[in-house]
C-alpha cells in the first residue's frame, strides 16, 4: 500500500488539459501492458501522481503543462528501449528534485533507494554540467557519465529524457537549439551509439542537423523524399536477391535492409566533398548470421555477385 498524498490544487489546468494529461498516461500504461516486465502498475500511477502534484501549474516554454513532459520521456522507456517500472518510475520523477522542493530522501520514502539512486544520478548530470566548454570536453564528459553512474539506467533514462527535449526544441530560443544540438551530437549521440542504442543515436544526430544546418537538412529532407519510393523498391529487390542467394548456399541469416540516416549522408557529403546524388551509399543492408565462418561466406557469396567500387 502507497502513503496517500494529500495536496488542494487550483484549476490551473483546464480540462482539456487535465483529460491530454490522462490520455497520455493511459497511453504510458497501455505500452507497459504489451511488455513482458512484471506489472507494477500501482507503483507506476503513484509516481505518476507524485509527479504530476510535483509540477502542478508549471508549464513548458511550449505552453502546454510541464508533466506532459516527464510522461513522454516514461512512453520512450518502455516503448522505444523497453525498459521497466523502476525506470519508467524514474523518468516520471526525473525533475522533481531538481525543479521542486522535494529531496533525494523523499523520493527514497516514498519510492524505495534504487528509483531515488536513479533519480539522483540524472540531477547529477541534468542542465548545466556541460557548461561552455562541452565541444572540448565531449570526450570527458561521456567517460565522466560511465564512470559515475552506479545504475546504467541513468544513462539511458537521460538518453530518453534529452530526446523528447530534442523532439521539441522548436521552442527554445534560437542560441539554445544551437547549444543543445551542439551538446546532443558530441555529447549525447555518441554516448547511445556505445550503449547499442542506434535508433535513438540516429534520430538525436538527425535532430542535431536540423538545428545546427537547417538549410542543408531541408534539402536532404527534400531529396530524401524524392527518392523515397525508388529507395523502397531497391530495398526490396536487394534484400530479395541477397536472401535468395544465402538460402542457396544453406546459410542461416537475417537480412535487413534500411536507407542511411540524414546525418550520416551530410558527413558523407562533408568528407567526401560530393553531392547526395554523387554518394552511393546511401542504402544499407545488414546481414546477420550464426557464425564467423558464414560471415565470410555470406561476404564472398555478395562480392560474387556484385563487384565492389574500389575505395
Amino acid at each position: 500500500m502507497w502513503p496517500i498524498l494529500i495536496y488542494m490544487q487550483q484549476s490551473i489546468f483546464t480540462p482539456e488539459e487535465e483529460a491530454l494529461i490522462q490520455r497520455e498516461f493511459d497511453a504510458l500504461l497501455d505500452a507497459y501492458a504489451h511488455t513482458s516486465h512484471s506489472q507494477k502498475v500501482e507503483l507506476i500511477t503513484h509516481a505518476f501522481r507524485f509527479a504530476h502534484q510535483a509540477h502542478y501549474g508549471v508549464r513548458r516554454l511550449s505552453g502546454e503543462p510541464y508533466i506532459l513532459h516527464p510522461l513522454a520521456v516514461a512512453r520512450i522507456c518502455v516503448s522505444e528501449i523497453g525498459l521497466g517500472s523502476t525506470s519508467i518510475c524514474s523518468a516520471l520523477l526525473h525533475d522533481v528534485i531538481e525543479d521542486t522542493d522535494y529531496t533525494a530522501e523523499d523520493i527514497a520514502g516514498l519510492f524505495g533507494d534504487k528509483i531515488a539512486q536513479i533519480v539522483s544520478g540524472l540531477t547529477k548530470i541534468s542542465g548545466g554540467v556541460f557548461g561552455e566548454q562541452a565541444s572540448e570536453q565531449a570526450e570527458n564528459f561521456r567517460k565522466m557519465f560511465l564512470a559515475m553512474s552506479k545504475d546504467i539506467r541513468v544513462l539511458i533514462v537521460k538518453l530518453a529524457d534529452r530526446l523528447h527535449n530534442m523532439r521539441t526544441l522548436e521552442y527554445m530560443p534560437t542560441e539554445k537549439r544551437k547549444t543543445k544540438a551542439m551538446e546532443t551530437l558530441e555529447i549525447y549521440a555518441p554516448l547511445a551509439g556505445r550503449l547499442g542504442i542506434f535508433s535513438i543515436k540516429f534520430e538525436l544526430e538527425d535532430l542535431a542537423l536540423k538545428y545546427l544546418h537547417p538549410l542543408e537538412y531541408k534539402k536532404l529532407v527534400a531529396a530524401v523524399d524524392r527518392r523515397k519510393s525508388e529507395y523502397a523498391r531497391n530495398l526490396k529487390v536487394l534484400t530479395g536477391t541477397i536472401s535468395d542467394i544465402l538460402d542457396e548456399a544453406g546459410i542461416q541469416h537475417d537480412v535487413k535492409g534500411r536507407s542511411k540516416h540524414l546525418y550520416s549522408i551530410y558527413r558523407k557529403m562533408i568528407v567526401q566533398q560530393k553531392q547526395i546524388d554523387e554518394i552511393f551509399d546511401i542504402l544499407a543492408v545488414r546481414i546477420l548470421v550464426s557464425s564467423v565462418k558464414d560471415c565470410y561466406a555470406a561476404l564472398g557469396l555478395v562480392h560474387n555477385r556484385w563487384k565492389p567500387i574500389p575505395g
